[in-house]
């Protein structure tokens, strides 16, 4: 697994300059947005929407899902998503498998990363997933064994770290408990999901700063969604507790069927607007990626929630109203 644990870091890393800290944006919108649609996104609309976000800087998009054509039909197209992308060199292209024969089939597709999802939560997993929390982990440990030896980065989402709908709150030592597993099956990464936007910042401190004090050799990434209006939040103590890297879904999209209420992923162009602003090098083109957004509601056929893109960046200049003569 030293090979992909090259491969997944040494593809975006570059030398961040004398004052600004470099971070790593990962749009999942590809994935976790369109696969919520209630509408079909058409193949070749896929695939130009990936083109062009992987011409934007990101360090990693979320392109499709290897799940069963019956159980998410909006990314029943994976394949063919796969091998008509034109691929960026500095981008990592991730897929979600739910299991071996999902692997397999993004294997043949020559994607970077494997990106495993289960819930720390027992009801949200079983709700989600149909299995316990016991049989999701069998089930991803022979993932994880199917892929070992290849090229491909192994990453695993964890859902519903900071909290469950059905639940209540999440104990710590469940989380880390999941993490310490998958860490010793050799993963290279872990992404520590706010799938129902449960988070607050104090919460996110704390749990940020024990995943990487006791597995420092993970990669690990944050995915806030902005149901309480608290992702940038949120965002701001994850970087305070040493995160650098973070998921995030243009225009809002996405979401969790299981969360009452619930919203769309952090907006990337939220996320970049205010990082940027606050001197972080995120090297994502906030022009190029607000000019993408604005495609969205004619590609999805509804309005998405993004701020920036109504209001426009915080310098963006209007005319002084006429005072009259």
């Amino acid at each position: 697994m030293a090979r992909a644990r090259h491969h997944l870091k040494g593809k975006v890393m570059s030398e961040p300059s004398a004052n600004r800290k470099t971070l790593y944006i990962q749009d999942v919108a590809p994935r976790d947005g369109f696969q919520n649609e209630k509408q079909f996104i058409e193949t070749q609309d896929k695939i130009d929407f990936i083109n062009a976000l992987s011409q934007s800087g990101y360090a990693k998009i979320e392109a499709t899902s290897f799940t069963s054509p019956k159980a998410i039909p909006a990314l029943r197209d994976a394949e063919v998503v796969m091998h008509e992308i034109v691929r960026n060199p500095d981008v990592i292209y991730t897929v979600l498998v739910p299991n071996v024969r999902g692997a397999q089939r993004a294997l043949e597709c020559n994607v970077d990363e494997v990106n495993l999802v289960m819930s720390v939560s027992e009801t949200h997993n079983r709700a989600n997933l149909r299995m316990t929390r016991e049989q999701s982990f069998e089930q991803l440990s022979d993932v994880v064994s199917a892929v070992r030896g290849s090229r491909v980065a192994i990453n695993v989402s964890l859902s519903t770290v900071f909290g469950c709908p059905m639940e209540g709150d999440i104990n710590a030592f469940d989380v880390l408990e999941l993490v310490g597993r998958f860490a010793a099956l050799g993963v290279d990464g872990v992404t520590l999901c706010d799938t129902t936007g449960m988070a607050y910042p104090t919460q996110v401190g704390k749990i940020g700063r024990e995943v990487r004090k006791l597995f420092p050799n993970l990669t690990t990434t944050m995915h806030f969604h902005n149901t309480r209006g608290m992702a940038l939040a949120n965002t701001l103590a994850a970087l305070e507790a040493g995160i650098d890297r973070f998921d995030a879904s243009l225009g809002g999209l996405g979401g969790c069927p299981y969360a009452p209420g619930a919203s769309g992923n952090v907006c990337t162009e939220e996320l970049v607007h205010m990082l940027e602003l606050m001197g972080y090098d995120t090297g994502v083109d906030l022009t190029r990626i607000l000019d993408i957004a604005a495609t969205l509601p004619a590609l999805v056929g509804h309005d998405i929630p993004s701020q920036i893109l109504k209001a426009g960046p915080r310098l963006t200049l209007h005319p002084a109203p006429d005072q009259g003569a």
